[in-house]
């Protein structure tokens, strides 16, 4: 089972550990590679900080995700939730086709879409939408942001010229430029969301070990509902999905994300600029998501 060093730490870990270091969990049978610390579906990453001990070097998360929330009505923040979802949704039908029981991102997505409550009229027209639609390429974007922090821009478009230019000209008008290796600061992983309340930092950490999760991350919905991000490899995505699921576990939503392994410490000051610049990147149609690193100063 689990190493003695990481059952120790389950007997003496106590509620102030919960703004702590990131740090990695053994799965129960196996030497699972060194995971992340993490990141959501639409705007990107989501704010973390790791369930266990040490010192607290993830704990000013939790100030960044009261920046980031996008501002401006709720009806609006959902209108371009859904629109997001759209644009994932025809990106999982061009690379696996229309079919979700043969095309497992696309499952996902429509999975996540259900866990936001979007209709499933709009579901259904974005699925026929995406089978019709004219040719469009995927791009991603590297960048750097206000305080050195570290972007990755994923986008979907129908002139790569175009979306390039406004990309661009969004991140020298907001503090930021392109930046060629951003990517090398982040590990594509299996993320499974789960709602967090009523879930001691204990009963979380036991759920990790015991689903075969690599890491237990505590985080916020966008409306700051708490929730926990189980992170292991893309492999064994659906094994600890359904491993949850079998301990008692709602999922949320369970899909791959782009976790960074490398954080950029914030001050607020640049919190607010890097807040600015990734609302304005995610206004922008043919932006699908944006991944950060960042990590508020305590």
């Amino acid at each position: 089972m689990a190493a003695p060093a990481l059952l120790r730490a389950l007997r003496t870990l106590r509620p102030p550990a919960l703004a702590a270091v990131s740090s990695r969990l053994p799965a129960p049978d196996s030497v699972l590679p060194p995971a992340c610390c993490a990141p959501s579906p639409v705007s990107g990453t989501l704010p973390v900080r790791t369930l266990l001990l040490s010192a607290a070097s993830c704990a000013g998360h939790n100030k960044w995700s009261k920046v980031k929330n996008i501002k401006g009505p709720k009806d609006e923040a959902r209108g371009r939730m859904f629109m997001k979802f759209g644009m994932m949704i025809r990106i999982a039908v061009k690379e696996g086709g229309s079919n979700p029981d043969l095309n497992l991102n696309l499952a996902q997505i429509l999975e996540q879409c259900r866990s936001k409550n979007m209709p499933k009229a709009s579901v259904d027209a974005a699925i026929k939408s995406a089978e019709k639609s004219k040719p469009a390429t995927q791009h991603m974007f590297e960048a750097r942001g206000p305080g050195g922090c570290l972007l990755l821009i994923e986008v979907l478009t129908d002139n790569s010229s175009r979306t390039h230019q406004e990309v661009k000209r969004l991140l020298t008008k907001n503090g930021g430029m392109l930046s060629d290796g951003a990517r090398h600061s982040f590990n594509r992983r299996g993320v499974v969301l789960v709602p967090g309340h009523n879930v001691s930092t204990e009963r979380a950490l036991e759920l990790a070990i015991e689903a075969g999760a690599e890491d237990v991350l505590e985080t916020e919905d966008e409306d700051e509902k708490p929730l926990l991000q189980f992170i292991c490899d893309m492999t064994e995505l659906n094994k600890v999905r359904v491993s949850l699921e079998k301990l008692g576990m709602q999922i949320s939503s369970a899909g791959s994300e782009f976790v960074p392994h490398n954080h950029s410490s914030l001050d607020q000051e640049q919190l607010d600029a890097a807040s600015t610049l990734i609302e304005a990147l995610t206004d922008y149609p043919d932006v699908v998501r944006v991944w950060d690193n960042i990590q508020a100063h305590s």
